[in-house]
């Protein structure tokens, strides 16, 4: 049975961890998860974005790769919610942008972590779950996580914009993009099943891959 590592990427609020659970459930594979929970720099960081985002992303760098390293010896196809490769295109460049990490900071971590990822298997499949920013706004408000709250729509399109640049020109496996707006498979079984085999089939080396419009 072939082994494959697949990752979820996605803005915030596209349905990564959903599609991760159901498509972990569906085929049996391994499933990781982002560490929120366990993240010792969160409630810091929120406090002081300026002062903790460098410490922030060193720990995710690290969480990441060894989560990486683990989903690609396991003897089990795995899927992981959130790539490590987010990490630095969108997130820490979203901080930079902003003005919550600095320049010197900035730079020291795209080193440390250029050094980690060349080094990382590579994965097989990258999903990449995409829906308008008003979708992403709703789903945020609607799960209502204090964490999320000061989230806002130009911060999600700055996200987006940044995906954009990143994809472009990504190009350590295939991508599949999965409009999570039309396809439900949180709640339509056959949106799911359609999913599945969209994936199946891109793993099998199929460039063909389209999605129907939702029904």
């Amino acid at each position: 049975m072939t082994h494959h590592l697949v990752l979820v990427a996605g803005n915030i609020g596209a349905g990564k961890t959903s599609l991760t659970e159901r498509i972990g459930d569906r085929l049996g594979w391994q499933t990781s998860f982002e560490s929120v929970a366990d993240n010792p720099y969160l409630p810091d960081f929120y406090a002081d974005m300026k002062r903790w985002s460098f410490h922030l992303q060193i720990f995710f760098l690290g969480h990441r790769a060894e989560q990486h390293r683990e989903l690609a010896a396991s003897p089990r196809s795995a899927i992981a919610d959130r790539s490590i490769y987010e990490d630095a295109y969108i997130f820490a460049r979203a901080l930079r942008h902003m003005g919550n990490m600095r320049e010197r900071d900035y730079l020291a971590y795209r080193r440390l972590f250029d050094q980690i990822v060349d080094a990382l298997p590579r994965p097989d499949l990258l999903l990449y779950l995409k829906a308008p920013v008003p979708v992403l706004m709703e789903r945020i408000n609607q799960r209502g996580r204090e964490i999320e709250s000061s989230i806002s729509a130009d911060y999600l399109s700055l996200l987006e914009s940044f995906y954009a640049d990143w994809l472009a020109t990504f190009d350590l496996c295939p991508v599949l993009m999965i409009p999570s707006e039309q396809l439900d498979f949180v709640n339509k079984p056959h949106h799911l099943d359609i999913v599945v085999d969209r994936i199946q089939a891109k793993l099998a080396g199929r460039e063909d891959v389209i999605f129907p419009n939702g029904e």
